[in-house]
């Protein structure tokens, strides 16, 4: 099979071709910006393109190719200083992906999966009502409506064309190379700093980025993943405390968290102007993965621990810090 992978040079991009050519009967388009042009295996075929927008030609690489899994996309930024931030987000993940996708239908690529964003189906979810693949999706931020709006563009082509259509909706996503949020936990818990974090009881699903390369190659060829949408995650949830308990451990760095009640914690963050920070600490958001595993057989590869160690274990690389049990040796 002969697969293109848009966003080659990106944290899943990357990983994800070289999950797939795990596959010996598996040869591999790489597409990836200009800006950031990133070496992939020996025998991997690399497309280099200027933007991703209605005016991209994709013509000259969809020929032969079965499947295309289009992970490229504007991502969600915390400091967005786009004038008309919507628009951009449109331009790019709406009328960006759509063009590739017409392209792919009119070439007789086989199957397109897409890979979304759990955002579709809304920020956050009561203690023990994960959101669901037939959930009525409510995206709140221009991330999550632009990602919406793809998916139901894109299902209208399908049905149109007879190309296969295969959504993925990943929560967040943490494994070796992690950058924003996630990495900064790592440095909080490596650099010792107590962390007023010791008492929240939320309900937090992640996903591994081996599990979600997983997932995603996985939909590339099973036969009842047409049609489908599919939430990614680890199959195992934990709080804000849990986990920053379970990442220091994988470090070697035991967390040291302070009980401050989060409605104290959620004020003071207001008043600094960061309730979007509190409401991702303190906010539970579950992911309920039934479809992926009742339709495809799919299980999760790793668990939740094995994934903070290989995160974990990159990490230390490449800052350069050693576990606190060895340093002290």
């Amino acid at each position: 099979m002969r697969a293109l992978v848009t966003g080659s040079n990106g944290f899943v991009g990357s990983s994800l071709i070289r999950h797939l050519l795990a596959d010996p009967g598996q040869r591999v388009v790489a597409v990836q910006r200009h800006s950031k042009p990133t070496p992939h295996p020996v025998g991997v075929e690399t497309l280099q393109i200027d933007a991703l927008d209605a005016h991209t030609d994709w013509r000259p690489v969809l020929a032969q190719v079965d499947a295309v899994v289009h992970l490229a996309a504007r991502v969600h930024v915390m400091r967005d200083d786009a004038t008309d931030p919507l628009a951009e987000f449109r331009r790019v993940n709406v009328d960006g992906s759509l063009q590739l996708a017409r392209q792919a239908a009119q070439a007789g690529v086989r199957r397109f999966v897409y890979v979304s964003s759990i955002k579709v189906n809304g920020e956050h979810t009561l203690p023990g009502q994960p959101f669901a693949a037939t959930d009525t999706p409510q995206p709140r931020d221009a991330y999550g409506i632009s990602k919406h709006e793809a998916e139901l563009g894109l299902r209208r082509l399908a049905d149109s064309s007879g190309m296969e259509l295969v959504i993925v909706r990943p929560p967040l996503v943490y494994g070796p190379g992690v950058r924003a949020n996630f990495r900064s936990m790592m440095q909080w818990l490596t650099r010792g700093i107590p962390l007023p974090f010791g008492a929240i009881h939320n309900q937090r699903s992640l996903v591994a980025l081996d599990n979600l390369c997983d997932l995603i190659a996985v939909c590339t060829r099973h036969p009842d993943a047409p049609g489908g949408t599919f939430l990614a995650g680890d199959g195992e949830d934990v709080s804000t405390t849990q986990l920053l308990r379970r990442l220091g451990t994988a470090l070697g760095y035991p967390a040291r968290l302070i009980g401050v009640p989060p409605a104290a914690l959620s004020a003071f963050f207001s008043l600094a102007g960061k309730a979007d920070v509190s409401r991702r600490l303190f906010n539970s958001l579950q992911v309920d993965i039934g479809e992926a595993r009742t339709r495809l057989g799919w299980r999760p590869p790793i668990g939740l621990d094995e994934g903070l160690r290989r995160a974990a274990a990159a990490f230390l690389g490449e800052s350069g810090a050693a576990p606190a049990a060895r340093s002290e040796q």
